[in-house]
């Protein structure tokens, strides 16, 4: 892998045993790992071979190109016969740790082959790689992973936080580089990747003091963002450990497997301080009321005791939203707002009609003016005349009044095959045509929205946990707005002025000096733009 994750620092073209993205058509996304090798030994002549509905893809053709391009599909025989081993009628499948069936060849276990394999795979890609031959139909785009491509072809575990939530999410939970994001519920790992691009702000420059990889104590490593993410269940969380790996988020997610209603958010237990320092804080949990109460401002908290924490439940009940609320009242967070989100997709495109965009696809092969739809019902009404009643070249330039003269066109005589073009013939030359028009440039630009919603809608609770605040913290900020500000007595309470209170007081006091009340007013103004 990439010293770097292709999720936050993407290069320019693609390398080797990175991750790609496979775009087919609007809805269908095929992630892949890039390989130079047949690393699942199918045993394809061509190498590692991604198999689509649109064609197939050898490795070596995505491998070296740049973002965005548009690859296409080559010849590859899927069948026994095009894989090595297969040719020749050399027999069936290959067996691991057997005999191959090809003909009573024998592979036993012998000194000479000591793997257990059958002869014809000592190990994958170690065979001759076939160049590949494109194929006449088929393409595909490649695309650098990101958390929207990966949402939309990422393998379905749990239900999946999708673009326009986790978007809003985290706009929500005020998370920027620098911030650390408690996530409870991986699940496929959505919001995962999204919020580990929001919080990313560079690598580790040395390792944790306490030597424990990824744990660190509060005050260690200051502005590196990170998302600690906990999973209940078992092969959820190995699986997605597994991604984060190949990924190359390691470094910047932190998975651990755990039951947070139970052991809650901290590592080091109810009496150490816990290394997570955490301003954010996203539930995806079918209870997450019963987590509430290890997310509390105590000596093992993992909330950051310096600022404000944001929280966000995903909730698909509303009955889960009123005990969530309840809860989130009784542990003091204030600002408990709930919304619901519905996204309409819109498509833009351009439109074209008209008689010369018959054959192409994604247009509307109507008329565009009566001209056209007059001249093409004459066509087709005199067509249908000639080939059923055998009208001969008078009678017919009589009824349609198209055809003015014909070199020998006496009683009797049929009109000429050229005359008469088919739809074959009309059909190849407007896919001609198409060769020197600039469609892209053709028609009208129009949009659409999505008459029904498909996207998955869940309930959103916001809630806002204040920083704690004591009286000493009070005598501290009094001080500090006796120290900036000018101040007003009222009845013996000190109160700050607004802005046009100072400049008031300071004509006041320059009792009717325009100089001097000019630079009182210039004070007044330095001292709002230093605030």
């Amino acid at each position: 892998m990439s010293p770097h994750s292709p999720f936050l620092l993407p290069s320019a073209l693609t390398s080797p045993d990175s991750l790609a993205i496979l775009h087919l058509k609007r809805d269908l996304l095929t992630p892949t790992i890039l390989r130079t090798y047949d690393d699942e030994n199918i045993g394809y002549a061509e190498g590692k071979v991604t198999t689509t509905r649109y064609g197939n893809y050898p490795h070596s053709t995505l491998i070296g190109q740049q973002w965005g391009s548009q690859i296409k599909a080559s010849q590859v025989d899927t069948g026994t016969r095009g894989r090595v081993g297969h040719q020749a009628g050399r027999g069936s499948k290959r067996k691991r740790g057997g005999s191959s069936t090809s003909h009573g060849d024998d592979a036993a276990v012998t000194g000479e082959n000591p793997t257990g394999l059958a002869q014809e795979e000592e190990c994958p890609g170690s065979g001759e790689v076939k160049a590949p031959i494109p194929a006449a139909t088929g393409f595909c785009h490649l695309l650098p992973p990101t958390p929207e491509v990966w949402t939309a072809s990422l393998p379905h575990r749990t239900q999946v936080v999708y673009t326009p939530d986790y978007s809003y999410i985290l706009q929500r939970l005020r998370v920027t580089p620098g911030t650390e994001v408690i996530e409870a519920g991986a699940g496929s790992g959505s919001f995962t990747h999204a919020a580990a691009r929001a919080v990313f702000n560079g690598y580790r420059s040395k390792e944790p003091s306490n030597g424990v990889r990824g744990l660190h104590a509060k005050g260690v490593d200051p502005g590196i963002g990170r998302v600690w993410s906990f999973e209940f269940h078992h092969q959820r969380a190995q699986k997605l450990q597994a991604e984060i790996r190949e990924h190359g988020l390691e470094g910047v997610v932190e998975l651990t497997h755990r039951d947070v209603y139970q052991d809650g958010f901290s590592f080091g237990g109810s009496l150490s301080p816990s290394p997570i320092n955490a301003s954010a804080v996203f539930l995806d949990l079918p209870a997450p009321w019963v987590a509430l109460r290890h997310l509390t401002r105590n000596h093992s908290s993992p909330l950051n005791p310096s600022t404000s924490v944001h929280l966000c439940t995903f909730s698909p009940c509303i009955e889960q939203v009123q005990r969530t609320i309840s809860a989130l009242r009784a542990f003091g967070w204030l600002d408990v707002e709930m919304v619901e989100l519905s996204a309409h997709r819109i498509e833009c495109r351009r439109e074209r009609v008209g008689l010369q965009e018959e054959g192409l696809p994604g247009v509307s092969a109507t008329p565009a003016t009566v001209d056209e739809a007059v001249g093409r019902l004459r066509e087709v009404e005199g067509r249908d005349r000639s080939y059923h009643h055998g009208l001969t070249v008078k009678a017919l330039n009589e009824t349609l009044g198209t055809v003015e003269s014909m070199a020998g066109g006496g009683e009797g005589k049929r009109i000429a095959a050229e005359e008469f073009v088919s739809k074959q013939q009309r059909l190849q030359k407007i896919k001609d045509a198409q060769m020197s028009r600039k469609l892209y440039k053709e028609g009208r630009l129009v949009h659409r929205s999505e008459p029904e919603l498909k996207m998955h809608t869940s309930y959103l609770v916001f809630a806002v946990l204040p920083r704690p605040w004591t009286e000493q913290h009070e005598r501290k900020a009094q001080q500090a707005i006796q120290k900036e500000a000018p101040e007003a007595n009222v009845d013996g309470l000190v109160q700050p002025m607004s802005k046009r209170q100072r400049k008031r007081a300071a004509k006041e006091l320059a009792g009717g000096d325009k100089h001097s009340e000019m630079e009182m007013k210039w004070l007044v103004d330095d001292d709002d733009g230093d605030d």
